[in-house]
Parts: structure tokens; sequence; C-alpha cells
């Protein structure tokens, strides 16, 4: 079992599919932290500068709430979980009717120091 502490950052309810969130969350897993910022910055996605956000969180609640070196920390674990989905509905014609689904997500981001 894993004792070492770990700082964590979320954000919920983000008006983005869990899907396409998890394609860029799949980019910076088990990666050092200045190296998975710099893939953030650079990856062309919507999802990327909310990651980004959550990322530089937990990188502050690990210096500030849990005195870790924020030159050892990494991403141990991130994941990406379903939020509730908003259903609109779209006219269609002859008086039928479509069903939009407006999915939502939850990002959770977990930061640990690297054992030397």
């Amino acid at each position: 079992m894993d004792t070492r502490p770990s700082a964590r950052a979320s954000a919920r309810y983000i008006r983005m599919s869990p899907r396409k969130v998890r394609q860029v969350v799949d980019l910076i897993r088990n990666k050092d932290i200045g190296e998975a910022l710099a893939i953030l910055q650079l990856t062309p996605r919507a999802a990327s500068a909310v990651v980004e956000k959550v990322v530089r969180s937990a990188a502050a609640n690990a210096e500030n709430n849990y005195d870790m070196d924020p030159d050892s920390l990494y991403v141990a674990e991130c994941y990406v979980d379903q939020g509730p989905t908003l259903k609109r509905i779209r006219p269609r014609a002859r008086g039928m009717a479509d069903r939009i689904m407006k999915r939502t997500c939850h990002v959770t981001v977990v930061l640990k120091e690297k054992e030397e």
C-alpha cells in the first residue's frame, strides 16, 4: 500500500463530454508536473484548458496544504467521471422532436511526490 501523501483537485459539472476530456487526460497520466503542463498547453483541444486548470490547482494544493516539493510532483492519478446529462429537445419535421443530450463531466487529478 502506498503511504505517500497525495494532493488532489477536481472540477465538477464541466460542460464537456467525458469521452472528449478523457482523450486529453490520457496524455498526462504518470508524467512529471512540468511535462504535463507543457503537453496541455500545446494540445489543440478545448478540454486541455480545463484539465490544465485542475492540474495547476492540485499543484498549488500540494505546495500550500501538504508542504510538498513542487519540482518532484507527478500526476499519479487522473480520471474523468460522467456528470448529470442535460436533456434538450430539437424540433424535427412533421411535429416530431429529437432529444439532445448535453453531457457534463467531473475531472479529478491526484499528484504525488516521486520517490528518490
